[in-house]
């Protein structure tokens, strides 16, 4: 078994390095945050995961998961620092993983192997990682290992999904991969595929999310159409899948999360070839506006009415809300708000919105409690597919709404018997 020093210990790096620790490698775990650090030493695990609390507590308590103030030198250095997304310009911000190549200098030695496994635009390997690396005189696919392996979990299935997933491998050179495959293969039992550039390692994991992403945008634009021919847009996805050769995903309020959002944008860093795919993003990111027009609809005037937005994370069963949908759309109704206006009979505050969710603890963020967040409301929108919004108890809401109007974006509803309760239920 090896050492390893792993940067940057969220949704990525702290399963990864629990992973390997618990198949006895000896782990260290480093993050430039220290409440993060010191959270983890007390136990305290910062991500709502299935499973990784007491994955890391196993860890930790078998004392091969070690967290640090500072890089450590090691056999292998694997770097799963966060790549923000600059919405405004569409591009990556590479800050964390150039600081980061910039601490493990002074720890790089030679034979050992640096595993980039954050997701970046094609090339970052090469052009942005390699050459500081290289500033400690060692030389990339020389002296020292240099490898792309992308993640592809899926948040709620990650510790499952780290072992049984198939992982591609690209290094700088046959040396970098094959020295790679020996860490991976300690503990993954899909397949391990290699290639011979980063590049390409880089090139493939953005695809698999783009073609989810424009997947997705094919189905939300169905959803609308079928609202114009008022048909069930579900139902009819279901008979177009029983052709063996289409498989279209399901609609909703659009895409979030760190993946599907951005790495499409990714993928057209260095090109303007873009296309199809900026269409599919455009589809996708409108969908809260399309969302908010149905509840224009269905309520008239917008103005002194209250709606709940049930869900702000990004996926069922989770608590990460970037690029929350549900967000997205608790901000596009916040637009319609009007300014309090007096008037002899008092003042109109415009929209109420009230946001729930069962998974998410973000003291920044104005959240309520179920009963209160239907309280009175004129409609709810079921913005994310918990498990706890698929077990709604329709008389409970008729006793506390003042409405009727209930928008299902996730298809987690029976609408039979929600609308055999009085609920005007339109579902994307």
């Amino acid at each position: 078994m090896s050492s390893v020093c792993v940067h940057g210990l969220g949704y990525i790096g702290l399963p990864t390095a629990a992973m390997l620790a618990n198949y006895d490698h000896t782990v260290f775990g480093y993050d430039t945050d220290e409440s993060i650090r010191e959270r983890l030493r007390r136990g305290e695990v910062h991500l709502d995961e299935p499973g990784l609390r007491a994955f890391v507590t196993q860890a930790i308590e078998s004392e091969q998961l070690e967290i640090t103030d500072e890089v450590v030198p090691a056999k292998y250095q694997i770097i799963c620092v966060p790549t923000p997304f600059d919405e405004g310009e569409k591009t990556a911000t590479l800050d964390y993983i150039r600081d980061a190549a910039q601490a493990l200098l002074s720890q790089l030695r030679e034979g050992d192997t640096v595993i980039l496994e954050s997701t970046v635009p094609p090339g970052t390997t090469v052009t942005e990682l390699q050459p500081i690396l290289e500033e400690s005189g060692l030389v990339a696919g020389d002296d020292f290992a240099l490898v792309h392996c992308p993640e592809t979990v899926l948040p709620g299935n990650i510790i499952t999904e780290l072992r049984e997933n198939n992982r591609l491998i690209g290094g700088v050179n046959g040396v970098s991969t094959e020295s790679a495959v020996r860490l991976y293969e300690s503990f993954v039992n899909g397949d391990i595929r290699t290639t011979s550039d980063p590049t390409v390692a880089e090139f493939a994991k953005l695809i698999q999310n783009t073609y989810r992403d424009v997947n997705i945008a094919l189905s939300n634009e169905v959803a609308r159409l079928a609202h114009d021919y008022e048909i069930n847009s579900r139902e009819v996805i279901d008979f177009a899948n029983e052709h063996p050769r289409v498989e279209l995903l399901q609609p909703g309020l659009g895409v979030g999360g760190h993946c599907l959002p951005i790495d499409p944008w990714f993928l057209g860093a260095d090109s303007d070839q873009l296309d199809l795919i900026e269409r599919a993003r455009a589809v996708n990111d409108r969908m809260p506006e399309f969302v908010a027009d149905l509840l224009q609809t269905a309520l008239g005037d917008l103005d002194d009415t209250k709606v709940a937005v049930l869900g702000v994370a990004y996926k069922a069963n989770v608590d990460d809300t970037r690029m929350s949908p549900g967000l997205k759309l608790a901000r596009e109704l916040g637009r319609n708000k009007t300014m309090p206006v007096a008037t002899d009979g008092g003042a109109t505050d415009g929209i109420e919105i009230a946001m729930h969710d069962p998974h998410v603890a973000d003291p920044t963020l104005d959240l309520c409690e179920l009963e209160d967040a239907i309280e009175n409301a004129d409609a709810v929108v079921v913005a994310t597919d918990h498990d706890e919004y698929e077990s709604l108890d329709p008389t409970r809401f008729s006793e506390r709404m003042a409405g009727t109007v209930i928008v299902d974006t996730r298809g987690c509803l029976d609408s039979a018997v929600w609308q055999g309760e009085g609920f005007e239920l339109q579902q994307l």
